[in-house]
C-alpha cells in the first residue's frame, strides 16, 4: 500500500474531508475489466512538462488506473521544457500512432486547439486534463478543482497570514496557461471584493523555472519594499517564492502561499517561509484522467455522478461545459504535509 493522506484541510468555507485508501482501486461500474479477447485501448496523456513531481504523480495515478481497468494501455510523454511547440510535436506523434484517446494539458490552449481538431479528424477521441483548451473540440475536461475554489483558497490563505491587508504580488508560470490565468482572475476579483485593504501590485511570469521564480520574487521585494505577500501560482513558482523570502531573511515579514507539491513544499512549510500549499490529490487526478480517456475511447457517456473507484466514488460531470470535477481544493500545511508522498 502506498501512503495516502487521511485528512486535509479544505480551503475557504469547504469543510475538512477525509480521504483514506491504498493502491488497490475498485473496477468501475462503467469500464470493462479487460477480459481475454477484449480490445485494449491506447490512452495517451501529454503533460505540460515531463519530469516534474506534479506530472509524474499524475502519471503514477494514470498507470494505477490502467492496471485496475485492465483494458487500457497508458501512454505518457511530455516536453522537457514547458514549450508549446515541443508539446505540439508530441501530440502529432500520438496522432500518427493512431491512439484511441489523446489527452493534453496544453501549454498554449489556442495553438493546441487545431491539433486536437486534427486528432478528431483522424478518428481519435480528444480531451484535456489539468488545464483546459475551452475553445477546442475536446470531449471532456478533467478538472482538478474549480477556478473559484483555487483562487479564493489562495487568497484567503495568504490574506489571513497578512492580517487581511497589505500589498502582494503573483509569480505565475506560463503566460498563456488557461488554468493559471483563470485562477488569477478569481484572485483579482476576490481580493477586491473581500479584502478592500489589500492590493495586488504586480503579476510576473517565470515559466516553469523555479530559479527564475526565486529571482523574480526577489526583484519584486526590492521593487516594493512594503510588499508583505507573494503567491507562487504553480508547482515551480510556489517553492521559488518561498525560497526568495528565506534568502532575504524576511520570514514572518513577507508571507507566501502557492500551488506546490507537498514534498517540494515541506521544508518551506516547516520553516514558515510558506504558509500553505493549495493543491489536490494529484495521483487521483491522474487516475481520473486515465479513466476518462477509457470512457471516451469506448464511446461511453459520463453520468452526472460517476463511481470511478473506491476513492473517487462520486465524481461529478457537468454537461454544459463537459467537465469532470475531481473535487475541492485542499490546504497542505506543516501539520499534514507528511500525509502526501509526492
Amino acid at each position: 500500500m502506498r501512503p495516502r493522506f487521511t485528512a486535509a484541510v479544505v480551503m475557504a468555507t469547504t469543510a475538512a474531508i477525509a480521504l483514506t485508501g491504498c493502491t488497490k482501486k475498485n473496477d468501475t461500474d462503467t469500464a470493462a475489466s479487460g477480459d481475454a479477447g477484449k480490445k485494449t485501448y491506447k490512452v495517451a496523456f501529454v503533460p505540460k512538462l515531463q519530469g516534474v513531481p506534479y506530472f509524474e504523480a499524475m502519471n503514477a495515478g494514470g498507470k494505477e488506473a490502467a492496471a485496475a481497468l485492465g483494458n487500457v494501455e497508458w501512454l505518457y510523454q511530455g516536453p522537457t521544457q514547458a514549450d508549446a511547440a515541443a508539446q505540439a510535436d508530441i501530440v502529432r506523434s500520438y496522432i500518427q500512432q493512431k491512439v484511441d484517446a489523446l489527452i493534453v494539458a496544453p501549454n498554449d490552449p489556442d495553438s493546441m486547439a487545431p491539433l486536437l481538431q486534427q486528432a478528431k479528424d483522424a478518428g481519435i477521441h480528444v480531451a484535456t486534463a489539468d488545464t483546459d483548451a475551452p475553445s477546442s473540440v475536446r470531449e471532456v475536461f478533467v478538472n482538478q478543482a474549480t477556478a473559484e475554489g483555487i483562487g479564493q483558497g489562495l487568497t484567503d490563505s495568504l490574506l489571513t497570514a497578512m492580517g487581511g491587508k497589505g500589498k502582494y504580488a503573483i509569480v505565475s508560470c506560463g503566460q498563456t496557461a488557461e488554468n493559471l490565468n483563470s485562477w488569477i482572475e478569481v484572485q483579482k476579483a476576490y481580493t477586491k471584493e473581500k479584502y478592500p485593504d489589500a492590493e495586488i501590485v504586480d503579476i510576473v511570469y517565470a515559466g516553469e523555472d523555479q530559479a527564475k521564480a526565486t529571482q523574480m520574487a526577489t526583484d519584486l521585494m526590492n521593487a516594493h519594499p512594503d510588499l508583505t505577500g507573494l503567491v507562487g501560482e504553480c508547482t515551480s513558482s510556489a517553492p521559488g517564492v518561498a525560497q526568495a523570502v528565506k534568502d532575504a531573511g524576511k520570514i514572518g515579514k513577507v508571507f507566501t502561499v502557492g500551488l506546490g507539491t507537498p514534498q517540494a513544499m515541506k521544508p518551506y512549510l516547516q520553516d514558515k517561509s510558506s504558509t500553505a500549499a493549495i493543491l489536490w490529490d494529484v495521483e487521483n487526478l491522474g487516475y481520473l484522467t486515465a479513466w476518462a480517456g477509457a470512457q471516451i475511447a469506448q464511446g461511453k457517456p459520463f453520468a452526472a455522478t460517476n463511481n470511478v473507484s473506491s476513492e473517487l466514488s462520486a465524481v461529478t460531470y457537468t454537461e454544459a461545459n463537459k467537465m469532470l470535477l475531481l473535487g475541492p481544493a485542499l490546504a497542505i500545511t506543516d501539520k499534514n504535509v507528511d500525509q502526501f508522498n509526492y
